[in-house]
């Protein structure tokens, strides 16, 4: 049976209007803190913001920069830390919709609504679909319209270069496609290495190239995601389900040598230690890999 849903416009064209007009409100006074998304102070329903020529923005945002680990530019997917995550997947979203804004230095550059999955309403703006809690990795994603794109009216605002400048100069922009889609990866002569460290009470991975010389802390713990077309690949994800996404990809037979520890002699720097997670989660990805056919290695600690 089709579904039906109801219908709630954003008009996203009068975004231009409002910000002329959000002047003296309190999204207009730049504090330098940069990309940062808003609740609306008040709890603006999404249907009342279009005519609205005034909003005002909570006391504290929902997403600060902080709370960003990385932001992919092609696919807008935000990877949060545990707590913002928690915080998001926490929040209160009724079947109509929780406007948001987003901002940079407090200045409103586009609006837009959390929304939730079991809503029956559809929606032709920007949302960000609340999250499950038990969700791993720990992304959310800025989506045009809900169900589908296919909702959406007007242009797509995400590419704002104010945005992307901001999240650039943090250094926590990505460019490249989400590691986690690729549908498959290619065969490496010399097999891939596979680092592992905790942080924000989660286990990050990078899937790396392998090669004669030693890879530094700055190239391991960086969260650029590169597939290049000589077969040079570094990916990097957030949690023990993400890195399993990414091992399916390989090539049956393909070498992998999980490294314990940095090959080099550098000091980790930032709170950053590569290491082994515990034996449980170690079994976990080890199991998974078996069932991927590869050759998967384990550097003893």
């Amino acid at each position: 049976m089709k579904r039906l849903f109801g219908h709630i416009p954003a008009k996203l064209t009068l975004v231009i209007t409002v910000c002329v007009l959000l002047m003296s409100s309190g999204c207009s006074a730049p504090n330098h803190e940069g990309f940062a998304v808003y609740l609306t102070k008040g709890d603006i329903p999404p249907a009342q913001m279009p005519a609205l020529s005034h909003v005002d923005i909570a006391e504290q945002p929902v997403i600060a920069m902080n709370d960003i680990i990385a932001y992919n530019a092609k696919t807008h997917e935000i990877t949060l830390t545990a707590n913002a995550f928690d915080r998001i997947s926490s929040l209160e979203v009724p079947v109509r919709g929780k406007s948001f804004v987003v901002c940079v230095d407090r200045k409103l550059i586009y609006w837009g609504a959390f929304w939730t999955p079991i809503s029956s309403i559809s929606f032709d703006g920007v949302t960000i679909w609340k999250p499950l809690s038990s969700q791993d990795p720990k992304v959310i994603k800025l989506e045009l319209g809900y169900p589908s794109s296919s909702f959406y009216g007007g242009e797509d605002p995400r590419n704002n270069a104010e945005v992307m400048e901001s999240l650039e100069q943090t250094g926590k922009l990505t460019t490249m496609p989400s590691a986690t889609t690729v549908n498959k990866l290619p065969h490496s002569m010399k097999g891939y290495e596979l680092y592992s460290w905790p942080e924000y009470s989660q286990w990050y991975f990078t899937l790396i190239t392998g090669t004669n010389r030693n890879k530094t802390l700055e190239e391991i713990i960086s969260n650029a995601n590169i597939i290049s077309e000589d077969g040079w690949v570094h990916i990097h994800v957030v949690g023990v389900d993400a890195i399993k996404t990414v091992l399916s990809r390989l090539p049956q037979n393909e070498e992998i040598l999980w490294l314990a520890r940095l090959r080099s002699e550098q000091t980790p720097q930032g709170g950053v230690n590569i290491t082994l997670p515990t034996g449980p989660t170690i079994d976990t990805i080890k199991e998974h890999a078996g069932r991927c056919g590869l050759d998967f290695l384990i550097q003893p600690p």
